[in-house]
């Protein structure tokens, strides 16, 4: 929490900072829970093949087989959009010929929207298996579809919080609080935190997706109007 104070016509000796005399400005930090009703999966299919047609031939169809699963859970087809597609060549060095083109890699990268976190498991689960051995798990988000009544919530938590302080500090001043001045909010709200990032799927079945409770943070710096104390 940053606090700055100047007494001005209050009376008394400024603590440093740059507020406007007669005034005091506060930072406070509030956050909110709620259990996220949106798990955003990173999910994709890696192909090698010797050819650029055959890589990108697999992980067509690799990619197709976990879509289809999605959707046979129900997922709609706004829900699921692809968020990367490229094609490499895959490059080794050997002594005497330099770097030679040893295979092409294909990835297609899908980004999907589960509304129903607590089925997240088995959507993933199947999904993986559909795609087989090529299919990589990026990360799971759990998330709110429309955070904006938990950050109503933290946003009052920041506001008392800023109050409490900046009511201490007039009162230590011998005097009182006025009109507010100024009002921002710094920075962004901390969301909750991805699964960890996986390379290969093969042991999805012992993983499950527990939604629990995701929190949202905010700070504010508000600055008051210092009056003579009553």
């Amino acid at each position: 929490m940053a606090t700055a104070y100047d007494a001005g016509k209050a009376g008394g000796s400024p603590t440093g900072g740059n507020a406007s005399p007669g005034t005091v400005r506060v930072s406070g930090a509030g956050s909110a829970e709620a259990a996220p009703d949106l798990a955003v999966v990173s999910i994709g299919v890696e192909c090698r093949a010797d050819s650029v047609g055959q890589a990108y031939a697999r992980a067509g169809t690799g990619s197709d087989a976990v879509t289809a699963s999605f959707r046979r859970h129900g997922v709609a087809d706004a829900d699921i959009r692809t968020s990367g597609l490229n094609v490499r060549a895959e490059l080794a060095w050997r002594e005497g010929e330099g770097q030679r083109v040893t295979g092409y890699v294909a990835a297609s990268i899908l980004t999907v929207k589960l509304r129903d976190p607590g089925s997240a498991s088995a959507a993933i689960s199947e999904a993986v298996e559909a795609g087989g051995n090529d299919v990589r798990l990026n990360g799971v988000e759990l998330t709110f579809s429309d955070d904006a009544a938990v950050r109503a919530r933290a946003r009052e938590a920041a506001w008392l919080d800023a109050l409490s302080t900046a009511t201490q500090y007039a009162q230590l001043a011998s005097a009182r609080l006025g009109r507010v001045l100024s009002v921002s909010e710094d920075g962004p709200a901390r969301g909750p935190v991805p699964l960890p990032r996986m390379q290969r799927a093969a042991a999805v079945d012992s993983l499950s997706v527990e939604a629990g409770n995701s929190v949202v943070d905010v700070a504010v710096t508000v600055e008051w109007e210092l009056l003579a104390g009553a």
